[in-house]
């Protein structure tokens, strides 16, 4: 499926970029590679998004295989050593990025990284570009001070996109972030690929063969990588509390050389007596036909979700979510209505919340997928983020500074 299908409704209608001395604005955004992944992935958005709305559009990174993606959107790729966490290459890069600054008349450095940040402020510093950044996650603070102040380079933007409220509360309660410098502004899904309508039944029935999953048994799906703090032990602990052999449980996400969890898992389920209920299918590339097999979504992770992007991916796709309850579902769930939320290691909160799931009646469960779909599309769209991620570089460019930017999710039954 095309990745970089045109962006509708980007913006207002009639917006036209702030032009800078005559020409249309450059924007630079700046990470360590272009590989798999959320990042990666909203960098690729936002760089179609520029485009199409009439700025120019450059990103700076390792090079990977979204390196396609992004030319094919029509930015251009420039390939650094911005993957490198040594500090001679750091320091070598500021002189590197400022060259390209310079060669493409770049107005806005967006950094998305902490290392490569660190290189891309100063080159801003020396070209005298605007320098902004997108804080992604709550990042380690280690011991001694030093990640503390490693990490605050993502605080240092002129503007400061925080992808959740919880990562804005984070920056403004860890760092000191003055609250005006932060803009809210929440990941997200890409309504032309998470879909039902958009996926056939033959994509569903062919996951369904190769996963070998027999009809008529409810499906508990937890996606997410191989690792301890996305909670897979509290759900097969869950599943083993409820007792039942008449549901499947699908652990899907790859290991990434994590082969000691992996045995880990496969030992506990064995132990559990839950080899015909759990199973682990490693990465997915068709998410969306993967939703649709699913009765529930389950993201059990027993650190903060700095976003959450499955939770809003299955509730566009009219399935009800069960997360626990910190982090950014907490913003991106209808408690009761689009899904539950149960305290973060509670395998046995997510035992109930499972059974009362399973007790629910067809009528009940069409309701949750109706108004789940819609408070995604209202909420969570990429549309929404590009749009507002624009709106941002037009407040950094025209020199102006509203009091208030950030948007607050609506429930669609409440408008």
């Amino acid at each position: 499926m095309d990745e970089t299908l045109p962006i509708d409704a980007l913006a207002e209608p009639g917006r036209q970029p702030p032009c800078v001395d005559g020409r249309p604005p450059c924007i630079l955004q700046v990470l360590p590679a272009l590989v798999t992944g959320g990042v990666e992935r909203g960098t690729v958005e936002i760089a179609q998004a520029l485009t199409e709305a009439g700025y120019r559009a450059v990103v700076a990174s390792a090079g990977g295989s979204m390196v396609r993606e992004v030319t094919r959107v029509g930015a251009i790729h420039v390939e650094l050593p911005l993957d490198s966490k040594n500090p001679l290459v750091m320091r070598a890069n500021v002189g590197r990025l400022a060259a390209a600054i310079r060669e493409h008349q770049v107005d806005i450095v967006h950094a998305r990284s902490r290392a490569p940040a660190w290189s891309a402020l100063g080159a801003a510093n020396r070209t005298g570009a605007h320098f902004m950044t997108t804080f992604h996650g709550t990042y380690n603070l280690g011991g001694f001070g030093f990640k503390h102040f490693y990490n605050s380079v993502m605080t240092k933007g002129e503007r400061v996109i925080a992808i959740s409220e919880f990562i804005a509360e984070h920056m403004r309660r860890v760092y000191g972030v003055a609250p005006e410098k932060i803009r809210v502004i929440h990941r997200g899904v890409d309504l032309t690929k998470f879909d039902p309508v958009r996926v056939s039944a033959e994509r569903i029935i062919a996951l369904a063969h190769r996963w070998r999953l027999p009809d008529g048994f409810p499906v508990i799906m937890l996606p997410g990588r191989l690792t301890r703090w996305k909670g897979q032990e509290v759900l097969i602990h869950a599943l083993a509390e409820l007792g039942r052999h008449d549901i499947r449980c699908l652990l899907v996400g790859s290991d990434q050389g994590r082969t000691g969890y992996r045995q880990e898992l496969t030992d506990l389920i064995r132990r559990l007596d839950l080899t015909d209920v759990v199973h682990i299918v490693d990465e997915c590339s068709d998410m969306p036909a993967a939703y649709m097999l699913t009765d529930v979504v389950v993201s059990a992770s027993t650190d903060p979700e700095a976003f959450g992007r499955v939770v809003a991916e299955a509730q566009a796709m009219g399935r009800p979510v069960i997360a626990s309850d910190h982090g950014g579902p907490r913003e991106t769930v209808l408690p009761g209505r689009t899904g539950w939320l149960t305290p973060p290691g509670d395998s046995s909160a997510l035992a109930r919340a499972i059974e009362r799931f399973l007790l629910l009646s067809a009528e009940e469960r069409g309701d949750i997928a109706a108004l789940a779909q819609n408070f995604v599309r209202a909420n969570f769209s990429r549309e929404a983020m590009c749009s507002r991620t624009l709106a941002v570089y037009d407040e950094i460019l025209s020199g102006t500074a509203p009091v208030v930017q950030n948007v607050q999710p609506v429930d669609p039954e409440a408008v």
